[in-house]
């Protein structure tokens, strides 16, 4: 079997030719700024992630209620989120 490398379930034909593309528009001299935004975009999200999580935990344990059921729910789909994320950032970070 013949596996392509995909990102974002985009194969890498398309992923060289969307890199033309940005190329021809913006030109070679702004991808890097480009990049820089979005990092530091990615940056400001993780940020803000963590900071409405530990709001959540810290209203949680003066409430007394953080080692219920619920909040170790919640605790697992943000890992899930945030290892996304982090998955994502580091796809983003190697195509640089």
């Amino acid at each position: 079997m013949n596996f392509q490398p995909t990102f974002l379930f985009i194969g890498g034909t398309e992923v060289i030719f969307i890199l033309f593309i940005v190329v021809m528009v913006f030109g070679a001299d702004k991808i890097p700024e480009i990049a820089r935004g979005l990092g530091k975009g990615m940056r400001t999200l993780k940020d803000a992630t963590n900071d409405i999580k530990n709001e959540v935990t810290k209203s949680a344990k003066d409430n007394g209620i953080i080692d219920t059921d619920v909040t170790k729910d919640i605790k697992e789909e943000l890992d899930k989120v945030r290892d996304e994320v982090e998955d994502f950032a580091g796809s983003v970070k190697r195509k640089l």
